[in-house]
């Protein structure tokens, strides 16, 4: 009886060493909380829905990524400095935050800085753009996995029609809060006003602003067509969006996740884009349908003029020559 028991908690402590060695063997997963302030009914969101997909199928389950819609999370500068701590969330974010860390990345939310998405592509090979990332990562903690996501032209939504800079002049217009964002606005001719996302329907109603400045898929979501007449085609951001997580997070991915995540977040971004493109305009068709005048008559040459100074003021100017230089514009 004694050997038999002596064999029992031998076989035992063989069966939990090797039952130890199968969870140590057994892939480690990993999930992102990804958080992004537009509605769920935006092209952005379905897009992101679509990265989750693809990058859940390609690592086998391994890398889940959790889509929340209309800033579930928090505010967007908020979970930015979650991010930066480590905290394994993402941030559809903007040039223009990044430009709160790194100044000279800020020019790629400048006016008329990039104005079709083939020059977005070329911003991806430019020495320039991945040098700002590289400082991003190493220095502040934010890994862009990828800026292959374009929402659209911006355009200032008013109650009057908007042709020059002249007549921006004295009207306040929503801006979020970051410098390139409000010195391209003032430089265009308005006052801009700081405002979060969800606080744009109703300053409108309480006539704490005149207006915004947008992308045409967000009037729809955001139901401006109710408050706001005109659409003036002023094209005057490509809004680019960066897809952003914690460098120490990523860095802590297998190889392959890593690829998975920043191949398919491209992917994903570069077919969101173009049929955001493509959406313009039935959009239009639809804001005319509900009372809103297109407005197409904007003097685009002399936007283009007047918003140079927001780089002048910024003192980014050589920053944007540079990458101007490197894609050829």
């Amino acid at each position: 009886m004694k050997n038999l028991a002596v064999i029992t908690y031998a076989a035992l402590g063989l069966w939990a060493l090797g039952y130890s060695n199968v969870l140590a063997q057994a892939p480690k997963t990993f999930t992102l909380k990804f958080n992004h302030v537009l509605g769920p009914k935006e092209p952005y969101h379905d897009g992101f829905l679509k990265w989750a997909k693809a990058v859940e199928q390609r690592t086998n389950g391994g890398l889940k990524i959790d889509v929340f819609h209309s800033a579930q999370l928090g505010l967007e500068e908020d979970i930015i400095e979650q991010i930066r701590q480590g905290a394994n969330i993402g941030q559809n974010t903007d040039a223009a935050r990044m430009g709160n860390y790194v100044p000279g990345i800020a020019v790629m939310n400048g006016p008329y800085f990039v104005e079709t998405l083939e020059e977005v592509a070329k911003l991806r090979k430019a020495p320039t753009v991945a040098k700002w990332q590289e400082e991003l990562a190493t220095k502040f903690g934010l890994k862009v996995v990828s800026f292959n996501w374009v929402q659209g032209y911006r355009h200032f939504f008013t109650n009057k029609p908007i042709k020059t800079p002249d007549d921006l002049k004295g009207l306040r217009i929503r801006t979020p809060p970051a410098p390139i964002w409000q010195e391209s606005i003032r430089a265009l001719g308005a006052v801009p006003v700081a405002m979060a996302f969800g606080e744009m329907y109703p300053g409108l109603q309480q006539r704490a602003i005149d207006g915004v400045e947008l992308v045409y898929n967000n009037i729809p979501g955001g139901r401006f067509y109710e408050v706001l007449k005109v659409a003036n085609e002023t094209r005057h951001i490509m809004l680019i969006n960066f897809e952003v997580v914690s460098a120490k997070w990523f860095d802590s991915l297998p190889k392959e996740y890593q690829d998975a995540l920043v191949e398919e977040a491209d992917r994903a971004g570069e077919e969101t884009s173009r049929q955001i493109l493509r959406l313009e305009a039935e959009v239009e068709q639809q804001l005319k349908s509900r009372g809103m005048t297109i407005n197409k008559d904007a003097d685009l040459a002399a936007f283009r003029k007047a918003g140079e100074k927001a780089y002048e003021v910024l003192k980014i100017t050589d920053a944007k020559n540079a990458v101007h230089k490197e894609i050829g514009k």
